[in-house]
């Protein structure tokens, strides 16, 4: 289900972000028109994305999910409609990669919570995924690649 956890420190990337909050039975009917905004907010400045797609949650999902989708970018926006300039942190966290349907993705991440709980790290509820491949690309679903990344400490 997910590959073994490693506890590594991040660096601070900068980032092209679309904040929301929103019901989490929702999240597709929001995705898709966030991550063409910002591709469209990225293209008319001369810029593409410098790395995968992610969200950043800043809190524990509870009947709405409180975060931020966006791509990395190499130098800071022009911002423009709902496009932000943000950033993911320099911090610590327990990483692993997860492979399948983003269906899945609702089991990977208890998974990780609780290997990070048996591990005796503690944690600020914090946590993004950055989805290392594109599904326009990767016709099945099951190759999909998701990086978890849970902060501690």
């Amino acid at each position: 289900m997910i590959s073994t956890p490693e506890v590594i420190t991040t660096k601070e990337v900068i980032t092209a972000a679309i904040p929301l909050v929103i019901p989490g039975r929702d999240m597709p009917k929001y995705m898709d028109p966030a991550i063409q905004e910002i591709i469209t907010v990225l293209s008319t400045q001369g810029l593409q994305p410098a790395g995968p797609m992610f969200s950043y949650h800043h809190r524990r999902p509870s009947d709405t999910f409180d975060f931020e989708i966006g791509f990395p970018v190499s130098k800071p926006i022009r911002e423009e409609g709902r496009v932000i300039n943000s950033k993911l942190p320099a911090v610590t966290v327990v990483r692993s990669v997860y492979q399948g349907p983003y269906e899945g993705l609702a089991q990977a991440w208890p998974a990780l919570q609780q290997w990070v709980s048996e591990n005796g790290h503690g944690e600020n509820g914090k946590f993004w995924e950055s989805y290392l491949n594109n599904p326009d690309e990767v016709k099945d679903p099951k190759d999909y690649r998701t990086e978890l990344n849970w902060i501690v400490g």
